[in-house]
């Protein structure tokens, strides 16, 4: 198997808080991880350590066996819908489209490849009706479809997408874990952060499951056990007791 992702010994802390500790992490292609852990367990630092946003305080992150720098490309994000500016005067084309930027000098132009490849991302997410409008007139399933359509057309190899299924309906939802199954299937990389762990187990091949630091992660099936979530999760056990989710 391809290492898409290698962590080592990473540690990050902010204002002198640390937030991620010692984590070792061997992420191989062709696999959707599930990104798992308590609010302020560190999984959208996790995302911004690997895209090279942030100085770790000690280890470090190859992209197949290169620093972010010379994989940049190959890697794409998909932000949570609250990072965005909706008002921002764009159209949901515009935005698709930007996913062809990294694979332009500067200053050259978009052509016509370009523009059918950001026409065939937008028929993949079923949105192709609204290249047109603007991204703020927009519901919240169609804004992620416009995001979804982006990292499409960058033609990446390793896909973040940082809670991708907050405020959209059902069928989006469904309609985006198919594409990144399909995905999967043609060898990428696809990490999570998902915070409804009913459907875990339909969702992902593998978990990273943390809080600070890494609690668990390989197959579902043998990592997202009951005592790897309680260890997790160990504020929130009253919850999950609720939920059915713990015995």
């Amino acid at each position: 198997m391809t290492t898409a992702i290698s962590v080592r010994g990473l540690s990050v802390s902010y204002d002198r808080k640390r937030i991620l500790s010692n984590i070792y992490l061997n992420l191989e292609a062709g696999y959707i991880y599930g990104v798992l852990g308590p609010n302020g367990a560190g999984k959208s630092t996790l995302f911004k350590a690997i895209l090279g946003l942030i100085e770790p305080n000690a280890g470090e992150i190859r992209i197949v066996g290169q620093p972010i720098e010379k994989m940049r490309k190959q890697v794409v994000y998909v932000p949570q819908a609250s990072e965005v500016d909706w008002n921002f005067p764009a159209t949901v084309l515009d935005i698709v489209i930007m996913g062809r930027y990294p694979h332009k000098k500067i200053l050259q132009r978009l052509d016509e490849q370009d523009r059918a490849i950001a026409q065939a991302a937008l028929q993949e997410v079923g949105i192709e009706h609204l290249q047109a409008r603007q991204i703020g007139e927009l519901s919240g399933g169609q804004q992620q479809r416009v995001f979804l359509a982006r990292a499409l057309c960058q033609q990446a190899d390793i896909l973040l997408l940082d809670e991708p299924f907050v405020g959209v309906d059902a069928t989006t939802e469904e309609h985006i874990i198919g594409i990144l199954h399909r995905l999967a299937e043609n060898g990428k990389t696809i990490l999570v952060v998902h915070h409804d762990l009913s459907t875990v187990g339909q969702y992902f091949d593998k978990i990273i499951l943390i809080n600070q630091r890494l609690i668990a992660a390989g197959d579902v099936a043998t990592a997202f056990t009951q005592e790897n979530i309680a260890k997790a999760y160990s504020s929130q056990l009253p919850v999950l007791h609720q939920t059915g989710l713990l015995e």
